[in-house]
């Protein structure tokens, strides 16, 4: 009953597993105008959707009992594709130092590794494979007889495992030239891989060419970007010191301007009026004292200028300019 079971589970993996290859090759032939052969592995297959589906049919059916309906099918879809897919990127960058797909730009994304747009599709997509294509599916396996299931999963899995150690070779390679690299981004990085797998075999090249959009996140890009952030925020901080400096000397040099812009003429009379006023204003009137206190103060102001103005022009006919 359960080896049954099992073998019902590896077709479903590998049948969705070729569903997904197929959907990722034609949104890519879309995207890019040209065949790409998607995912890990050589083989024309995705596992990350086989796993999808094997883990819903696995959640749904423990959950029939209780609920069975397309709501509960959605929700089940939607966390447990939206798990696979964020601890398979995870696992993927910290095994290899690369990422895989990067949705950071997208909205209500989580690490740049889920985003809520392929979790709305993953909920969709799982109820359809458990309401619908799931039961369909079954009658065809069924039909095979419990031999003839056996001796096609077994088939289907020693081909996947072959095709998984064989993969894993290659992507280890590919770790091993991204650490070895002397340049520091990420698209110098993809440059260099791929001119060194060129003289390798199409199954080494083509892990390269399933991601066009690969981001490579090794330590001295990391310290590259660190270094990077830290410096750009050292040079803003820099010039707005500098821009700081610069308009508090500016608003001097304007005030200064301001006032030796007057014309002696001007400044002459306008001492002879505070003079004027400060006469006028002598009372014992404790506000006119105040008064007469500033009046006092831009008197010694603007005389202070004339006499800088007579120095400048010490050993000139000075009556020219008074």
């Amino acid at each position: 009953m359960y080896s049954l079971f099992f073998y019902n589970l590896v077709l479903i993996f590998f049948i969705y597993s070729v569903a997904g290859w197929i959907t990722e090759v034609i949104l890519k032939y879309f995207q890019y105008g040209r065949f790409i052969n998607r995912g890990f592995l050589i083989g024309p297959y995705c596992p990350i959707y086989g796993w999808g589906a094997v883990a819903v049919t696995i959640i749904s059916n423990l959950f029939s009992k209780y609920d069975s309906s397309f709501a509960a099918s959605f929700l089940i879809s939607f966390f447990a594709c939206g798990a696979i897919e964020y601890f398979t990127s995870y696992f993927l960058e910290k095994r290899f130092h690369a990422r895989w797909w990067d949705y950071s730009e997208k909205p209500m994304n989580i690490h740049g590794r889920v985003w809520i747009g392929n979790l709305i599709l993953f909920g969709i997509g799982g109820m359809f494979i458990d309401k619908v294509f799931n039961p369909v599916i079954s009658i065809y396996i069924n039909s095979f007889g419990e031999e003839k299931l056996k001796i096609v999963s077994i088939v289907i899995l020693v081909v996947m495992a072959t095709d998984y150690v064989f993969s894993h070779f290659i992507i280890a390679l590919l770790k091993e030239k991204v650490e070895s690299s002397e340049k520091d981004k990420s698209e110098a990085i993809a440059k260099e891989v791929r001119y060194l797998l060129e003289n390798k075999s199409v199954f080494h090249k083509r892990i390269i060419d399933a991601y066009p959009e690969l981001v490579f996140r090794t330590e001295k890009v990391k310290a590259r970007i660190e270094r990077i952030r830290t410096e750009r925020e050292y040079l803003i901080g820099l010039a707005e010191d500098k821009i700081s400096e610069i308009s508090d000397i500016m608003e001097e040099r304007q005030e200064n301007i301001s006032k030796n812009l007057v014309t002696t003429r001007n400044l002459q009379k306008s001492i002879i009026d505070i003079q004027d006023e400060i006469i006028r204003n002598l009372s014992d009137n404790e506000d006119i004292r105040e008064e007469n206190a500033e009046l006092f103060k831009e008197l010694e102001e603007k005389k202070k200028i004339l006499e800088e103005r007579q120095n400048l022009l010490f050993g000139r006919d000075r009556e020219d300019y008074f």
